[in-house]
């Protein structure tokens, strides 16, 4: 069963059902009857008498779930098309990532180069999440009403004018002009990161939305390995030479420069809204009303009225945030116990290549099993032990457990990210992917920059294991909250016809009318039972 079919007592006109038809009875194909219980009390009571047309109605394959009063379901198709367009944002998202972290993992080096402090080197990343927040609600509504080519349009072009700024600030006496080129950058992150979840639903088909997620997501964690690993090779630390110095970031500027232009060209061929035909029976069912009637202001207030979604919020804010404020400091804690800026950036590159590939693991397990709930939690938990191991073993001088145990943090606390925003999609849809996504992000940013701050003046004024367990101490209230969410599958409960009984939507952003039966935004809840 699918969303129409839970809200189609609100028929046209909203009229109510005749009490006098109790019970009426239409022949089943076999010859075998079906009979169908009086609509009373919102509820409709249902006996098949034919065991293997209720199998037939319990268990259909996700192509083959039916809207009520159809005989087939709505046209779906999937295109090659999408695997470019999954491809090409990517690849401006690593980018627009390698710009963020490619200053603090070389923290040392340009405060050297600036003559300025740590905490200014680290407010060019904290910039990123600064603003971040303001932003999102006018990228969102701009996703949501303009679509996904301009909003990636606007990610990809400003990602490119921020790099060929930076060209600009190679200087000693230029900082200044490399933090405009960094918010520049900042503001392009606004039309990057809420997008994954957008780009699998309208793309990918059900069976692979969680993966596609996840290595959309991917992309932005890649450009953070390679923002760890570039930056100490391609610009050593020469503090006798600030010509020298100078010379290598402009090598390293230039080079970002050139591909990200490269990669704007190609966004602007490659990437489209849509594709013609939706690529799922939940996409379908979206796409039956006027887009022109969605209200972007009440879909917000829906959202924050959602009690499983908030609690996604502020979970999945404590563990995005965490790894932000790991990742800008990183080079702080190595550094502090008197290992180099080199290893610093391959230890970062190990968190970070790890959580790659506990991201697809979990995109993969998530397609096999829409085991959102247990998955997340699992996850939380194991980053939380993860987050101990790594805090206490820092200061015992082993550069490989070290590596060990950044691989293992990076693992899970990296490989959540995709799944925080699948599980979001599931128990918002039929909400925008964007403004849902948008909002996650804006929390992880907020969480962020406080973290970082924190943990920051922790780290400088004690040690780095206070500021670490700064951060075990707010994961921890994470699993607390992870473990309070409400699990309701609604997106896949119409990708499947609502065949395993989970509860969809009975909140829609627009009034749709699908097959002659109209979906209303009414609040009122129905019961289907068989």
């Amino acid at each position: 069963m699918v969303a129409g079919e839970l809200l189609q007592e609100h028929v046209l006109h909203g009229s109510a059902p005749d009490p006098s038809s109790a019970a009426s009875e239409t022949p089943a194909s076999d010859g075998k009857a079906e009979q169908y219980g009086d609509l009373t009390d919102g509820a409709v009571h249902l006996t098949v008498q034919d065991p293997n047309a209720l199998e037939q109605q319990l268990f259909p394959s996700e192509g083959e779930a039916m809207l009520p009063g159809e005989q087939k379901p709505l046209e779906t198709k999937l295109y090659r098309r999408r695997f470019a367009v999954l491809t090409i944002f990517s690849l401006y998202s690593l980018v627009n990532a390698f710009q963020w972290i490619q200053y603090s993992i070389i923290t040392n080096i340009f405060k050297d180069y600036y003559n300025v402090s740590n905490v200014k080197i680290n407010w060019l990343s904290v910039v990123y999440m600064v603003a971040y927040v303001p932003l999102i609600f006018p990228a969102t509504w701009l996703l949501d009403k303009k679509g996904l080519r301009l909003t990636t349009l606007l990610g990809a072009g400003l990602n490119c004018i921020g790099a060929w700024v930076k060209c600009a600030s190679i200087g000693s006496d230029l900082f200044w002009v490399t933090m405009v080129a960094q918010t520049i950058c900042s503001v392009a992150q606004v039309f990057i990161l809420g997008l994954p979840s957008r780009i699998a639903s309208v793309w990918f088909g059900p069976r692979e939305v969680s993966t596609a997620c996840a290595t959309a997501v991917l992309g932005n964690q890649l450009g953070v390995a390679v923002g760890f690993l570039l930056p100490p090779v391609l610009v050593p630390n020469t503090p006798e030479d600030k010509v020298l110095m100078g010379h290598n970031i402009g090598i390293m500027f230039y080079g970002t420069a050139a591909v990200s232009t490269l990669l704007f060209i190609l966004t602007v061929i490659v990437i489209q809204d849509r594709p013609q035909l939706p690529p799922s029976q939940a996409q379908a069912v979206l796409l039956t009303g006027p887009a022109e009637d969605y209200s972007y202001s009440q879909s917000i207030v829906r959202l924050f009225k959602n009690k499983p979604f908030i609690l996604l919020l502020l979970s999945y804010g404590i563990m995005t945030g965490s790894f932000y404020s790991v990742s800008t400091l990183l080079n702080q804690m190595i550094i502090a116990h008197n290992h180099s800026e080199l290893n610093a950036g391959r230890i970062g590159l190990t968190l970070v290549v790890a959580g790659m590939v506990g991201s697809i693991l979990c995109g993969l397990w998530l397609d096999h099993t829409k085991a959102y709930k247990m998955t997340t939690l699992v996850v939380y938990i194991i980053s939380f032990i993860g987050m101990l191991v790594f805090t206490f073993t820092l200061d015992l001088g082993d550069l490989l457990v070290v590596f060990f145990t950044a691989g293992a943090l990076g693992f899970f606390m990296t490989g959540y990210l995709p799944i925080g925003f699948e599980f979001g999609v599931e128990i918002t849809y039929p909400e925008s992917e964007g403004t849902s996504s948008g909002l996650l992000n804006a929390f992880a940013q907020v969480f962020g920059v406080i973290f970082t701050l924190i943990q920051g003046k922790l780290t400088s004024d004690y040690n780095p294991q206070a500021g670490n367990l700064f951060l075990c101490a707010w994961i921890f209230l994470g699993i607390i909250l992870t473990a309070m969410i409400k699990s309701e599958l609604k997106r896949h409960g119409v990708n499947m016809g609502n065949s395993m009984g989970q509860e969809v939507p009975t909140v829609c952003p627009v009034e749709k009318v699908v097959n002659g039966v109209t979906l209303t935004s009414s609040g009122l809840s129905r019961e289907t039972s068989l």
